[in-house]
């Protein structure tokens, strides 16, 4: 996703670093999560966008901690800007590149992992940038615990089937739907992006996948 830079920015995040919102260091809270979030269950989004599922999921589960990765720092102000007064101790937000994810998670410490909208990189050549590749897979799985999700939300249909071979190698795929917004799903947070392909009538692909160590 990318958007124009805004001038506001910098304004946002640091307001986000003082409300302890942002975490500028992740790795210092590897294995302590769960603690810092005072939960017994964390949920993590990567590729969080403009934070519409982390904001709605986060007050509709407060129960359970959830963490919002997201690269683009100008596509993150917007969340951030949204989850002001929102988002209250059972969420933390970081702007780095999902790559170093093993570098702030502990192994096991994930309950589920949230891929939505992700970016399909159509482009053969790009398909190393996906967030479904085989050295994802890898991290995944480490990072997951025992029976732990991973739950992945997409319009695109290429990139749904891609992701179905790869994921499905490495974890137990669980359940699928080809037109999930047929029906109603309250427990699950419909955002923005999603909500202009449903007035479309175009298809919501999803899956499920279980970590089975």
């Amino acid at each position: 996703m990318r958007v124009r830079k805004k001038t506001w920015t910098p304004t946002v995040i640091q307001e986000a670093k003082e409300q302890n919102l942002l975490i500028e260091h992740p790795s210092q809270f590897k294995g302590k999560w769960k603690k810092i979030l005072q939960t017994d269950t964390l949920h993590v989004e990567i590729g969080a966008g403009k934070g519409d599922y982390f904001v709605e999921m986060s007050s509709l589960y407060p129960t359970i901690g959830w963490v919002a990765i997201e690269k683009d720092m100008h596509v993150a102000a917007y969340a951030l800007r949204k989850s002001f007064g929102v988002v209250l101790n059972n969420g933390k937000f970081i702007i780095d590149d999902a790559n170093l994810i093993d570098e702030w998670f502990e192994e096991n410490e994930i309950d589920t992992l949230h891929l939505n909208f992700s970016d399909p990189w159509p482009k053969k050549a790009h398909h190393k940038r996906r967030l479904t590749t085989p050295d994802f897979a890898v991290k995944y799985q480490k990072l997951l615990k025992n029976q732990g999700q991973i739950i992945l939300k997409t319009d695109n249909a290429a990139f749904f089937e891609d992701s179905l071979v790869v994921l499905t190698k490495t974890f137990q795929m669980e359940d699928v739907w080809v037109n999930y917004r047929q029906q109603a799903h309250p427990e699950d947070a419909i955002t923005e992006y999603e909500q202009r392909f449903i007035e479309l009538n175009q298809p919501i692909y999803r899956v499920i996948w279980r970590n089975n160590k």
